[in-house]
């Protein structure tokens, strides 16, 4: 990942959809909202709170909003990053004109997205996933393996039990324990090194 000091040095080497975000930062900076990079890309605060994030892709420019999911969308605008995202909801740039037709809308979400952080708002936990049965019965056979599973976040557990349970034959899902068993018992996350 390319490490920028700040927005305009993230601009100077956008490549993908430079012009968008210069349209589209106005709006962002307009809202009150304190600008920075992290994770590498230009993302947008109210009070301390991230509020939303430019994220470039090969087909568009994604405003994403961290907690989109508790914003009223009576437009229509936001969609969901993929089946298993919980609160993160985007807005999908194309073109300038794109971002000049939202120009409202993004500056309306903003505001909703500062009044969420204001009160205080999250988004609801989600309800207890069912462990994939392999992995819950590995766990059942091992104490350690179940102890290091239960200390990982939630998001951890989650992320190992969706990447087992998306193999569709037994096999591939005892195979896909039996690689990640050293990782959980390290307390490492399925995708870190």
């Amino acid at each position: 990942m390319e490490h920028f000091d700040d927005v305009d040095t993230y601009i100077e080497s956008a490549e993908l959809w430079p012009d968008e975000i210069v349209r589209l930062r106005p709006i962002l900076l307009e809202a009150e909202l304190e600008e920075s990079v992290k994770w590498g890309k230009p993302c947008y605060s109210h009070d301390g709170a991230n509020i939303c994030l430019m994220q470039e892709f090969k087909d568009f420019l994604a405003l994403m909003f961290f907690k989109g999911a508790l914003l009223a969308d009576p437009g229509g605008v936001l969609e969901s990053q993929g089946a298993n995202t919980r609160s993160a909801r985007r807005i999908t740039f194309r073109s300038t004109d794109d971002v000049d037709r939202l120009a409202d809308t993004i500056a309306a979400l903003v505001e909703q997205a500062k009044g969420v952080e204001e009160a205080g708002l999250e988004v609801p936990p989600p309800d207890p996933e069912d462990i994939v049965e392999e992995l819950q019965a590995r766990l059942d056979a091992d104490p350690e393996l179940k102890q290091a599973f239960e200390a990982l976040t939630p998001g951890r557990r989650r992320a190992y039990n969706l990447h087992i349970a998306d193999a569709k034959k037994v096999q591939t899902r005892e195979s896909r324990i039996d690689r990640c068993v050293s990782k959980i018992l390290a307390g490492k996350g399925l995708r870190d090194r």
